[in-house]
């Protein structure tokens, strides 16, 4: 195992400086029971992943500037209003993916990574990913959870250097998307049991582990591991943060409106809604030519 070398400062009972020593310090073993578990949209990310995947398609003509707005309009309603309700969800599980249906595979990952390099990597936070990396330097594992196809989860947590990513699955039939989901939304309660799932799978225990969410539709995953630490949090999950004694911490510098001017996704299907509605109008206008 290699060693590595760490400089300790010894002072005198005033606080002056008196002398300093060099000394070898073995890295922290890697704990297999331990893992950090991040969520994307305004978490590790400023905005909502799928809005720049939305945007990236947008700059390739894939839909109108005008269905982009609209739906960003839709994110900053449904986050201000709260509007999120049993029949969202469920509209939301309907139409989440239906933009999709008869892409390939391939063609779709090979987007997404384009549009991270492009329009994402610039918006990592910095500081969310120094959190991550620093639980990768323990020896811990780190997965994204986030409501957002799995697919682009994959990507940024390959850019980044990340364990894996869990998220919404679309179903797939001869390498091409049907437009239909597996399971449910990667949403909420949906997480906790992701997380929970995948802790059997991988031999973590849920007690060592880390979460950390922007959101309060992510109490559930918070709450499933022993740490749950709140990363430029909303109202509702900074109060339930103070009141459970988590850690805060809040990247914004104070820019607390960055969260309005760049949707988040609080539910797929607003976002679906928005680029379904483009991208039938893009397949209509190359019908027509």
């Amino acid at each position: 195992m290699a060693r590595s070398r760490k400089v300790t400062v010894s002072t005198d009972t005033h606080g002056h400086t008196s002398g300093w020593a060099e000394t070898d310090a073995a890295p922290p073993a890697p704990d297999p029971t331990a893992a950090a578990f991040f969520d994307v949209d305004n978490t590790m990310m400023q905005g909502a992943s799928i809005y720049w995947f939305a945007r990236g398609l947008a700059a390739r003509n894939y839909f109108t500037t005008g269905d982009l707005l609209r739906f960003a309009w839709q994110q900053l309603r449904f986050r201000v209003l709260a509007t999120e309700h049993a029949g969202d969800m469920s509209q939301a599980k309907e139409t989440a993916l239906a933009f999709i249906e008869g892409w390939r595979v391939d063609d779709v990952e090979r987007l997404a990574e384009e549009i991270f390099d492009e329009l994402m990597a610039p918006r990592i936070w910095a500081g969310t990913r120094r959190l991550a990396q620093g639980h990768l330097d323990a020896g811990e594992r780190v997965w994204l959870v986030s409501a957002a196809p799995v697919e682009i989860g994959r990507i940024i947590a390959a850019r980044l250097g990340l364990s894996g990513a869990i998220g919404t699955v679309a179903e797939v039939a001869d390498g091409a998307y049907t437009g239909r989901l597996v399971g449910d939304l990667m949403h909420g309660p949906a997480k906790a049991e992701a997380v929970t799932q995948l802790a059997a799978v991988e031999g973590l225990d849920l007690s060592r582990c880390t979460a950390y969410s922007d959101s309060s539709n992510d109490l559930p995953m918070l709450s499933t591991v022993g740490r749950g630490v709140a990363v430029n949090p909303d109202s509702v999950l900074l109060r339930e943060a103070r009141q459970r004694g988590w850690e805060v911490r809040d990247f914004r510098t104070g820019r607390r409106a960055v969260k309005i001017a760049v949707p988040s996704t609080a539910a797929a299907g607003l976002v679906a809604g928005a680029v379904t509605a483009g991208l039938a109008l893009h397949r209509r206008r190359h019908r027509g030519s």
